[in-house]
C-alpha cells in the first residue's frame, strides 16, 4: 500500500510520500533512545506542562486537523472535530492524573514484617522507546490514547501510522514538537508495514502497542515474542448489543443507530450484532430500521452529512462481499444492502440492516467494518448470552435491560473486555479499554493503560545497622 492521501469521497490521490530509508529509520530510533535518557529525568510536573501545551495547540488546530482527517479517511467533519476535542481532553486528564497513577507504593509494615526489610517501595519506571502501530479509523484518538500516558510515564514514542493517513501522522509529530517536548520524544515513521519487524527487533526499542487487524496483531506479537518484548494488542471486534424485554426499547433502538454507524461504521467497538428478545424484536427492528434509513449519506465535509464514504476501496469491497454472502444464503435486507446511487467514484455504502442471520453466513463470524447491522431474534437470556459469545472476538458489549438479575448474569457471562448497560460502548481516559479472546490483550487508558509500559520495580532497603569503627 503506497503512503498517500487518497480522498475516499472521490478516489483521487491528493498527495504521496516516499517511505523512510532503513538508514533514516535507524537514525530516528537512535534519536528516540537518546531522548529517553533526557525525557525520563524531566519529572511529572514538567511533562504535564508540555502535555497541557499540546492539548491547547490541538484545540487551536481543531478545524484544520479535522479537515485533514476527513480528507484522508472520510469521517464526517463533525465527528472529526469531536475526535480532536476528545484527544485534547485525554491529554489534560493524563497530565492531571499521571503523578497519582504512577506514585510510589509502600506496602504496609504488617504485610512485610517477615521480609527482613526496613522499608519497601514499589516504583513504576518507564520502559524506554515504545513502537506504536496504529490504524486509520481514529487517526488522532488511537495515537493520543497511547502517546499521552506513554509520554507522561517517561517513555519516548515511535509512531508507525496507517499508510493512508500520512498527513495526520506528520501533524502529530509536529504537534508535540511545537508543544516543546525534547527532540525525539515523539516521531512519526513514514514506512510501510514491511518495515515494522526491523524496527521492533532493534534492541533500542523496548516494547510495542498495536491497534489493528487480527493478522497484524499476530505478526507483531510473533516478532515481539521472539525478541522477548512486551506488547499490547487491541484487535478486531464483533460487539454484541443485547436488548431484553425490560429495556426502554425506543431508546435502545435510537442509540443502536449511533452505536452501529459511528465513524461510518468503521470502529472496533461499534455494535455489530444486535441480539433482541423475541418479545421486543419487531418493535426494535422497525424503529432501528427507520433510523438507519433516515441517515444522510454524502460528502463528509458537509456539516449535514451523517455517513461518509468508507476509508478504502478494498474496505467497501470486503463489506459488500459479506452482505452479498448473507443475502445469498437467506438473510433479508430491511434497508440498504448496496452502493447508494449517484455517489460517483466515492467509496460509499448504504446503511444496512440484515435479519435472518444464520451461523452458515460469513457475517456471523467475521467483523463488519462499515454501516451494516446484523439482527438476531432470541427466546431468552440464556440464548442471548450464548449468541453474544459465539464469536472469536471479545472487545466490548452493550446490554439493555433493567432487570438486575439479568444485569448480573450478563456481567458474569458475556466474554468481553467491557459490558455497558443501557448505553453504547465508549472509551474514556479513566476507564480501562481492551479485549479478550482474539480481540487482543493488555489494556489502554486508565491506570492500567499507563502502567502497561512501565517496569514495576521493587526497592528493598535493609536495616541500616551500626557503623563499623
Amino acid at each position: 500500500m503506497p503512503i498517500a492521501t487518497v480522498d475516499p469521497t472521490t478516489g483521487e490521490t491528493r498527495r504521496t510520500f516516499e517511505p523512510l530509508t532503513a538508514e533514516e529509520t535507524g537514525r530516528r530510533i537512535a534519536l528516540a533512545r537518546r531522548a529517553f535518557e533526557e525525557h525520563r529525568a524531566l519529572g511529572f510536573a514538567r511533562r504535564a506542562r508540555l502535555l497541557e501545551r499540546a492539548a491547547d495547540l490541538l484545540d487551536e488546530d481543531r478545524d484544520s486537523i479535522a479537515r485533514t482527517m476527513t480528507t484522508e479517511m472520510g469521517k464526517p467533519i463533525t465527528a472529526a472535530r469531536a475526535e480532536a476535542a476528545k484527544c485534547a481532553r485525554a491529554m489534560r486528564w493524563y497530565a492531571a492524573h499521571a503523578p497519582a497513577l504512577l506514585a510510589d507504593e509502600h506496602p504496609s509494615a504488617a504485610d512485610t514484617e517477615d521480609s527482613g526489610a526496613a522499608r519497601i517501595v514499589v516504583r513504576y519506571r518507564p520502559v524506554g522507546v515504545v513502537l506504536a502501530v496504529m490504524p486509520w479509523n481514529f487517526p488522532l484518538w488511537q495515537v493520543v490514547r497511547f502517546a499521552a500516558p506513554a509520554l507522561m510515564a517517561g517513555n519516548t514514542a515511535l509512531l508507525k501510522h496507517a499508510s493512508n493517513v500520512p498527513q495526520t501522522a506528520l501533524y502529530l509529530e509536529e504537534l508535540f514538537r511545537r508543544a516543546g517536548w525534547p527532540e525525539g520524544c515523539f516521531q512519526s515513521l513514514l514506512v510501510g508495514s514491511g518495515a515494522v519487524e526491523a524496527v521492533l527487533r532493534d534492541p533500542r526499542v523496548a516494547a510495542a502497542t498495536l491497534t489493528g487487524s487480527e493478522g497484524a496483531g499476530r505478526a507483531v506479537a510473533a516478532v515481539a515474542g521472539d525478541e522477548v518484548k512486551k506488547t499490547v494488542l487491541e484487535l478486531g471486534g464483533s460487539d454484541p448489543y443485547l436488548v431484553m424485554p425490560s429495556a426502554d426499547v425506543r431508546r435502545a433502538a435510537d442509540t443502536a443507530v449511533t452505536a452501529r454507524v459511528q465513524n461510518n461504521g468503521q470502529s472496533c467497538i461499534a455494535a455489530k450484532r444486535f441480539i433482541v428478545h423475541t418479545d421486543v424484536h419487531d418493535a426494535f427492528c422497525e424503529r432501528f430500521t427507520e433510523g438507519m434509513r433516515a441517515l444522510t449519506v454524502g460528502d463528509p465535509l458537509n456539516e449535514a452529512t451523517q455517513i461518509g464514504p468508507l476509508a478504502t476501496e478494498q474496505g467497501r469491497e470486503d463489506l459488500e462481499a459479506l452482505v452479498d454472502d448473507a443475502v445469498r444464503r437467506g438473510a433479508t435486507a430491511l434497508t440498504g444492502g448496496r452502493r447508494p446511487p449517484g455517489r460517483g467514484r466515492g467509496w460509499f455504502y448504504e446503511p444496512t440492516v440484515l435479519t435472518g442471520i444464520r451461523d452458515t453466513m460469513r457475517i456471523h463470524r467475521e467483523e463488519t467494518f462499515g454501516p451494516v447491522a446484523a439482527v438476531y431474534r432470541v427466546a431468552d437470556a440464556a440464548e442471548a448470552v450464548a449468541l453474544a459469545n459465539d464469536t472469536p472476538f471479545g472487545l466490548s458489549s452493550s446490554a439493555w435491560t433493567r432487570d438486575e438479575g439479568e444485569q448480573e448474569r450478563f456481567a458474569r457471562d458475556i466474554e468481553a473486555g467491557g459490558v455497558f448497560f443501557n448505553g453504547m460502548t465508549a472509551s474514556h481516559p479513566a476507564l480501562p479499554f481492551g479485549g479478550v479472546k482474539r480481540s487482543g490483550y493488555g489494556r489502554e487508558l486508565s491506570a492500567h493503560g499507563i502502567r502497561e509500559f512501565c517496569e514495576v520495580t521493587t526497592l528493598w532497603y535493609g536495616p541500616a545497622g551500626e557503623r563499623e569503627p
